[in-house]
């Protein structure tokens, strides 16, 4: 999810010679030549984002369950668990909340997230995540916008979302996407869970 700052939007040339682009456009750091960055180019556009299905379910665990590895370390069993979800525990989800993906023309789900309304004013972010290689790409940047829009249609004018210690890349997404820590902490299955929230 962490962007890049420098020239906003223009490409550069690295020391070994591979072109990338700055900003929300970078290209994931395996790209190795300028053949295959136009190639991440092209694909990245046609990344779409859709409401979910229960028909997604596979691609849901598989994303979260990607997203979230690198931290399993960091959380306790339980708040790992209820983080990257089971089917059983995702089709509550879905009816419960709006859940939407982003998906590849393949099909792919390369990132999700789920919206819910808690009052008439507020709607809630959950089990936002995009797989560890399309980092940088936009796409949680796409994700987040489509949920603003989706609360702005229902006349919400906060929007909140929970969030853990460990995962700082995505606390410096949030900020920078103008959400800020609130005075709510609560216990999440043995650690804590932060509020943060932003006015639309």
């Amino acid at each position: 999810m962490l962007r890049q700052r420098g020239t906003s939007g223009a490409a550069r040339r690295t020391s070994a010679g591979v072109t990338r682009q700055c900003g929300s456009c970078r290209a994931p750091a395996a790209l190795q030549n300028e053949t295959s960055y136009l190639a991440f180019l092209v694909e990245r556009a046609l990344v779409s984002i859709r409401r979910a299905t229960i028909a997604d379910t596979t691609g849901i665990l598989a994303c979260l369950a990607a997203a979230f590895e690198p931290y399993r370390g960091s959380y306790t069993p339980t708040a790992f668990a209820d983080t990257v979800l089971t089917a059983s525990t995702l089709a509550r989800r879905f009816q419960e909340m709006t859940v939407f993906v982003a998906t590849q023309e393949s099909g792919r789900i390369v990132g999700t997230i789920a919206c819910g309304i808690v009052n008439p004013d507020e709607g809630h972010i959950r089990g936002m995540a995009v797989l560890p290689e399309w980092h940088g790409t936009g796409v949680a940047a796409r994700l987040l916008a489509h949920a603003e829009s989706h609360f702005r249609e229902r006349n919400c004018g906060r929007i909140s979302l929970d969030t853990t210690s460990p995962l700082k890349r995505a606390i410096r997404f949030y900020e920078r996407f103008g959400f800020c820590k609130s005075a709510k902490n609560q216990d999440f299955f043995g650690m804590p869970l932060f509020e943060y929230v932003k006015t639309i």
